[in-house]
Formats: C-alpha cells, structure tokens, sequence
C-alpha cells in the first residue's frame, strides 16, 4: 500500500518511493536525507498535528505537514497489521 507521509499514524514506519514537490522544497527533503530508499517511522504529531516527527537514517528530524505531503511512502500491511495486536 502506498501514501504519504502525512497520512501515517504514530509508531508506522515506511520506506520512501518517491519525493515530489517543487525546486527548494524538494531539495531541502533530499539534504535531509529523505530519498527513495529510505525508511522513515513517524514518532510523534504535535498537539495540533504540525510538526510531525520522524525518524530517518538514525536521525530524529521534524517536519511540516506540507513537506510531508510530499512523501510518498511504501508501507508493508503485516508490519502494521502485528503492531496493532500487541
């Protein structure tokens, strides 16, 4: 299943496919090191859910909800699938 990284609940992880957007906001999310490949898990929203945080590469690191619209994430149903029944 794939969709953004803004739509991902808390404690799900995902692996990045593609990162859209538009010259400098694309550029910024690539210096961050959030590029095809990597794993991402969304560690916490903020009250009013913007920021989110994330973990990438071993690295917390905090986003804003537009950025993270930009992030199209694989996400394997089993993994989150057995994180709900524990």
């Amino acid at each position: 299943m794939q969709k953004t990284l803004d739509q991902f609940a808390i404690g799900e992880q995902g692996i990045v496919v593609q990162v859209a957007g538009e010259g400098k906001i694309k550029r910024r999310l690539f210096d961050m090191g959030i590029t095809p490949g990597a794993e991402i898990l969304l560690r916490k929203r903020a009250p009013l859910g913007d920021p989110l945080e994330i973990t990438v590469r071993s690295y917390e690191l905090s986003l804003r909800i537009t950025e993270a619209q930009c992030i199209l994430m694989k996400v394997d149903n089993s993994t989150t699938a057995s994180e709900g029944k524990e």
